[in-house]
């Protein structure tokens, strides 16, 4: 007889054991959408720092945890890329790590993870809270320890899950990371010994080639002029290229300073390497110090990634720096430190760079005067000013505006394929002009002449001097101020006699009320005429007619008595006194 026994379990037991075993499948189907997810992450293409960083940050999906960090070392056992979670650190701390170094060391030490329940009752720990519980684990590729993932939680955070749960899940998330950092290093040094090759190939091809001359006159072809001065400018700077001297080269604005930069870097040993040019009057303080030095991903709002600057970009070659007597004070003691050790950081990093640049420097600017005044530094002035170089404006070589207005007229004709001509009046008749933009007012005089033109050749009343609608001409007088009701007759369809303004309104002196006056092109003391003196001819005339008075000998020449002041320090002009 068979007989049946019913086996009656214990209340409640059946309820604990499909609890404990939802709770074990909950684990593992966490577990196992965290690797599918972070793997995913490991495998795109990006940088290292950015994947570990999203690496962590995916962290806090699958783990009930406060802080998480991963430490990438490099092979001298420093810390390499420190991707974070959760952390919080004071803005512009350059060494933040978000756990002790001896736990790092302990770990890669031993090669094992390490599990602490209350991180205040650890030696590790010092000064911890307490209640708080870490867990950390090697990254490992290879058998070799290559850094350490770690997690830290409340015991609140952390009912859910047990520790060993959250050791296993962190052991296969750091094997993976593991890999990921073994492959970006393995194409880090095929890259770098493809680099290393092709410079190998490059130095070995350029040894077995044949010695080429020296460049001279060939890369002096666009530098317009057969004046003396023009002449003399060329010859120191056929000298200065072949140095790596630092240039500072002076001259008003428009006389061509960024083009004789460029020639002595084409007739320097630097000429194969870059030609980099700032202006730095052209940007503010905080925007010219990251466009020079570069700046780090994140050291400013905007900054989403790294850049390197134009120190950098110029190694090996040359740097302009234009309008170097308008940075601030507080921009030249950090200029100053790169010229003279050759070395800086990059804006919000702590890497410290150095280059090999050849610096050329240009300015408009009295920088003694600056000096004197303590708006520029003696120290950098001294530094930049190693081989001064003066560029002569286009009045002191008027014999060379005819040649700079026909190579000027032939591009604007290549430009707009046309085939105008100058007649010899009208090359005449703009060598007589005084062109306070120098080269620069020049070129744009000819581009709206022949602009405006409606023949093929080029007569003296295409001009706008000669028929009384150049206002350029009041810079002659006046400080560069034009005076409205000129541009008011100008608008209304008149013209100015002669090409200059009118009389001034009452309340200037006899001097000043005759200067402005129109003038004679045929008068040897008209304003046009000033390129048949010398400026210390003029300067001499004019001190003369105002009876020694620089405020008055200014408004006659057209400047402030300032630049009157140093223009007779510098001709060495002795101030009669009645």
């Amino acid at each position: 007889m068979n007989r049946y026994v019913e086996h009656v379990s214990p209340p409640g037991r059946d309820h604990t054991l499909s609890e404990a075993a939802a709770k074990s499948s909950r684990r593992a189907t966490v577990s196992l959408s965290g690797i599918y997810e972070i793997s995913k992450v490991l495998a795109e293409p990006a940088r290292l720092e950015i994947t570990l960083a999203n690496v962590v940050n995916i962290l806090s999906s699958f783990l009930q945890m406060r802080h998480g960090a991963l430490i990438v070392l490099d092979d001298g056992g420093l810390p390499e890329i420190v991707a974070t979670a959760g952390y919080f650190h004071k803005p512009g701390e350059d060494h933040f790590m978000p756990i002790p170094q001896t736990v790092i060391d302990q770990i890669v030490a031993t090669g094992t993870p390490l599990v602490v329940p209350d991180t205040s009752r650890s030696h590790l720990f010092p000064g911890s809270e307490p209640g708080v519980c870490f867990i950390g684990v090697p990254v490992k590729a290879n058998h070799t320890v290559l850094g350490t993932l770690s997690i830290d939680r409340t015991r609140k955070e952390g009912a859910d899950f047990t520790l060993d749960d959250d050791m296993r899940f962190l052991t296969m998330v750091a094997n993976l990371a593991g890999q990921t950092i073994r492959l970006h290093r393995i194409l880090s040094e095929d890259r770098q010994r493809l680099i290393d090759e092709q410079r190998r190939l490059e130095k070995s091809f350029e040894g077995s080639a044949k010695i080429r001359p020296r460049r001279t006159a060939v890369k002096t072809g666009r530098i317009v002029g057969e004046s003396l001065a023009v002449k003399n400018v060329l010859d120191v700077i056929n000298i200065v290229a072949r140095t790596n001297s630092t240039v500072l080269l002076r001259g008003e604005s428009g006389t061509g300073k960024e083009l004789f930069a460029q020639t002595i870097h084409e007739l320097s040993p630097r000429h194969d390497k870059p030609f980099i040019k700032l202006n730095c009057a052209a940007l503010p303080e905080t925007v010219l110090e990251s466009e020079l030095f570069g700046h780090e991903k994140g050291a400013f709002t905007g900054a989403i990634s790294q850049r390197a600057g134009r120190f950098e970009l110029a190694h090996g070659g040359t740097l302009l720096l234009d309008e170097i007597g308008e940075i601030s004070a507080a921009f030249q003691a950090k200029l100053l430190r790169v010229l003279q050790e050759g070395e800086f950081e990059r804006v919000g990093g702590n890497k410290t760079l150095k280059v090999d640049v050849r610096l050329i420097c240009a300015t408009n600017r009295d920088l003694e005067e600056a000096v004197r005044k303590g708006d520029f530094r003696a120290d950098l002035y001294y530094r930049i000013s190693v081989v001064p170089v003066t560029l002569p404006p286009l009045r002191e070589r008027p014999g060379d505006i005819p040649r700079l207005a026909e190579e000027f007229l032939e591009r604007f004709n290549r430009q707009n394929s046309r085939h105008l001509s100058f007649s010899r009046t009208s090359l005449d008749l703009i060598s007589r002009c005084y062109f306070p933009g120098n080269v620069r007012e020049l070129e744009n005089c000819v581009q709206r002449t022949a602009t405006l033109t409606r023949s093929e050749t080029i007569a003296p009343n295409d001009f706008a001097c000669s028929t009384g609608q150049c206002l350029s001409a009041l810079l002659w007088k006046g400080n560069g101020k034009v005076p409205t009701n000129a541009i008011d007759v100008l608008a209304s369809g008149q013209t100015l006699p002669g090409g200059m303004p009118a009389p001034l309104s009452h309340g200037h002196d006899a001097d000043s009320i005759s200067a402005g006056k129109a003038c004679n092109p045929d008068d040897p003391a008209c304003p046009a005429n000033g390129g048949r003196l010398t400026e210390r001819d003029r300067l001499v005339d004019a001190m003369e007619r105002s009876g020694w008075v620089q405020a008055k000998a200014a408004r006659i020449l057209g400047l402030t008595p300032r630049q009157v002041g140093y223009a007779l320090r510098r001709h060495d002009i002795p101030v009669k006194k009645f």
